[in-house]
């Protein structure tokens, strides 16, 4: 059943909402939505004083390891761990506390799919498929045709997001998150196709993130997937300083889905 998923996002140390497509390393390009006052380890405390699991924290470039163990350590074995994961670290993030690591640019060197990489990941991980979530954060080219984007979300690869890639990749994780990266953080509305095609591809859980408004946009990925993706909402969230809906009812739904 779809459920609402939180996220703690991080830029330079702090947790932040950000315009998912100006997220390259200039920063004068950059479009922040909100920079919290709070710490990493306040919004895990606050997750997990609701009861909401599958949160992904997720590193947006360089210095954020120390805001990452902060969140990691207030809920340790509950919380998903992304950006700047290869095979030399992975073991190492599982070790501090996360549930499961995240993965997205380091399978695709130069902009490429690398078998060999994510062969090598899973090894690190002691071949714990469970622990692993692959991020085929995306954006759009032409009609209804997605490609993974890495790098920050800048550098299109070679991997189209459709269900040859999706059952390519199931064997070797437990889950996917993808980011409509032409949808973050603008909050105007989710990728309705996309995720329409994620719920016929997908047999595994799959996360969607990207443009969620309110608890319309819960509803209506709940109707578009027949309730086999989840929706993470950042911008809009009152806790991340957001108009679109308020953080305690996003937890109510959850809660009335279980009903």
């Amino acid at each position: 059943m779809t459920r609402f998923r939180p996220c703690i996002d991080l830029h330079a140390g702090q947790v932040k909402q950000i315009v998912g497509g100006t997220l390259d390393s200039s920063t004068a390009e950059l479009q922040t939505n909100y920079v919290s006052q709070h710490s990493a380890g306040h919004f895990a405390r606050l997750y997990r004083d609701n009861g909401l699991e599958g949160a992904h924290v997720i590193m947006l470039g360089p210095g954020n390891d120390d805001a990452a163990k902060e969140a990691l350590a207030a809920w340790p074995g509950h919380l998903q761990v992304g950006g700047g994961i290869n095979d030399q670290n992975a073991a190492a993030w599982m070790e501090r506390g996360a549930s499961k690591v995240i993965i997205t640019s380091f399978l695709f060197p130069g902009g490429k799919f690398s078998q060999e990489r994510l062969d090598a990941v899973l090894a690190a991980l002691g071949g714990e498929k469970n622990h692993l979530v692959i991020d085929l954060s995306c954006r759009r080219r032409g009609d209804d045709k997605w490609f993974v984007a890495m790098n920050k979300w800048q550098t299109i690869t070679d991997m189209e997001v459709n269900q040859e890639s999706i059952k390519s990749l199931e064997p070797y994780c437990s889950e996917f998150l993808i980011h409509a990266a032409d949808n973050e953080g603008l909050q105007k509305g989710i990728d309705e196709k996309l995720v329409e095609s994620l719920a016929e591809w997908c047999s595994i859980p799959v996360t969607y993130a990207g443009g969620g408004r309110n608890l319309d946009d819960l509803e209506l990925v709940k109707r578009l997937s027949r309730g086999k993706v989840d929706l993470t909402i950042g911008s809009a969230l009152d806790c991340f300083g957001g108009t679109g809906v308020k953080f305690d009812a996003c937890v109510a739904w959850n809660a009335r889905q279980g009903e």
